[in-house]
């Protein structure tokens, strides 16, 4: 079982990371909630605290080992348990915590349902099943919330994230992937640039 790993980020999507150790170089899932912070890491050490896991591929025919990234064992721990709700798996999980953890442990302290629909993934039954199973277990997750770096955006940004809007990514989605794809790639100079390079990053999701 694989719980710790550092090396040096040498390369980052909306959704993973590559992590150079030694001779080898890892990909690990990443939370979308702590990609803003890893933007800033790119090209230094860092360790990530991990989760290892199979994968079934071909209708469970045959597995796939991959690893979870997180920055802290506590954040890993509110994971694990936020994948024990019914019917939501370590994918759906990466997909839908967009927001700080301790933020999302607030929602659901807070039995607040309109907070989490807002998470991608998550519709009105799905909050109230993650409210249902995890209120009562989540307060030692509850505290201050870290603040998020962020990349200092180009003026056509903007249209960039309007044109993802368009090609029918959400307000948030398209923001995300803008700020990734410039904090990636920092010479770009057009928004047309922005959205084709967001595209490409999506597309290694």
């Amino acid at each position: 079982m694989i719980t710790r790993i550092r090396g040096e980020l040498v390369e980052l999507t909306e959704r993973s990371a590559l992590l150079l150790v030694e001779a080898m170089t890892y990909e690990l899932f990443v939370p979308a909630a702590n990609v803003p912070e890893l933007l800033s890491k790119i090209g230094q050490p860092i360790e990530f605290f991990t989760l290892h896991y199979l994968e079934g591929q071909s209708q469970g025919s045959s597995f796939l080992p991959r690893l979870i990234g997180f920055s802290s064992e506590r954040d890993r721990a509110f994971f694990e348990l936020f994948t024990t709700v019914k019917g939501i798996g370590n994918r759906k999980a990466l997909r839908a915590l967009v927001r700080p953890f301790a933020e999302t442990a607030t929602a659901i302290a807070n039995r607040d349902t309109k907070a989490l629909t807002e998470m991608p993934e998550i519709g009105k039954r799905s909050a109230e099943t993650i409210i249902a199973e995890l209120h009562g277990k989540v307060d030692v997750f509850v505290g201050e919330i870290a603040s998020t770096i962020e990349v200092t955006m180009p003026p056509f940004s903007e249209d960039a994230i309007l044109m993802l809007v368009q090609l029918g990514e959400t307000k948030r989605d398209a923001k995300r992937l803008v700020q990734l794809a410039f904090g990636t790639n920092p010479e770009i100079n057009t928004a047309d640039q922005l959205v084709q390079i967001s595209f490409q990053l999506k597309g290694n999701i």
